[in-house]
């Protein structure tokens, strides 16, 4: 993915880990640092809502969760075309003991931090024109913006209340 394919004021979505009629957790920029976002669940319409917490990770974390998400998408385009079959899932055999110590650290390590954590509405949109197997997950990019001043409602992040950043 080449930054120059981000639409103006878009930011680089780097990772989708959990995805539901969207992206609502996984790594991206805001203001070109990368930062953990989970997308916060919205009570009163029981459903997902467009707001994010997001919190900044360091350095580290970051080359490890990058490292993981490519082993993940060795694997997805494998089982994609016909390469591995469910059974293998997440990581291809060769990669699967790999896969294992980054999802033990990064359990411990790639967290929404209520400390450091902002809220913000994000949008996201595939980047550019991509030909890829079906079933395999687009590049995307994502615009941050505010919160609406005049939101009104209980969110929740991992099944706890989330207070606004207003």
């Amino acid at each position: 993915m080449n930054p120059e394919q981000l639409k103006p004021e878009y930011e680089r979505v780097f990772t989708v880990t959990e995805y539901y009629d969207g992206p609502r957790k996984g790594i991206a920029n805001f203001l070109g640092v990368p930062h953990l976002y989970e997308c916060l669940f919205d009570e009163a319409k029981g459903n997902f809502s467009d707001q994010f917490l997001l919190t900044p990770i360091d350095t580290q974390t970051f080359q490890l969760a990058m490292e993981d998400w490519n082993i993940w998408q060795r694997w997805e385009l494998a089982f994609n075309t016909g390469k591995a079959d469910m059974s293998t899932h997440p990581a291809l055999p060769h990669e699967a003991v790999r896969h294992a110590e980054l999802k033990r650290i990064l359990t411990e390590t790639l967290l929404t931090t209520p400390q450091k954590a902002f809220t913000k509405v994000g949008r996201f949109e595939p980047l550019g024109e991509q030909v890829l197997p079906v079933g395999v997950l687009r590049a995307l990019q994502v615009k941050w913006t505010e919160v609406p001043t005049n939101f009104s409602g209980t969110l929740k992040c991992m099944g706890f209340p989330v207070e606004s950043d207003e």
